[in-house]
């Protein structure tokens, strides 16, 4: 399991698993060549008015994503959230699959451009 940021071994499952559900849900769908179907349709939402029926559609292509290309976790619950800076994260609460053992996972969303 490899950072794919510097290239060291990640230190725990965990790591390895936000590492890939971040991978997941900012791949748009049909970006991969040969996976066409691996990603998220949080990227259809990036032109819609910022309300609650949009922040709906992330909570539903988030957990669509999931149960499609992570099957380490069970999502329990998924917020958006952001801080000071105008950042956005999902703050998701899920259950690893293996140990039962609950876990939190904070998911930076770098949509848009950034400076």
């Amino acid at each position: 399991m490899m950072s794919r940021e510097n290239g060291r071994e990640l230190e725990t499952e965990l790591d390895h698993i936000r590492q890939s559900v971040q991978d997941i849900l900012t791949t748009p769908i049909g970006t991969r060549i040969m996976r066409r179907e691996y990603g998220s349709l949080i990227y259809q939402l990036i032109d819609s008015p910022f309300d609650e029926i949009a922040t709906l559609q992330l909570y539903a292509a988030t957990a669509t994503a999931l149960l499609r290309w992570e099957d380490r976790i069970i999502l329990n619950s998924v917020s958006l959230v952001t801080n000071e800076e105008g950042s956005y994260f999902l703050d998701m609460d899920c259950s690893l699959v293996d140990s039962n053992k609950q876990a939190s996972l904070s998911i930076p969303l770098s949509i848009g451009s950034t400076l």
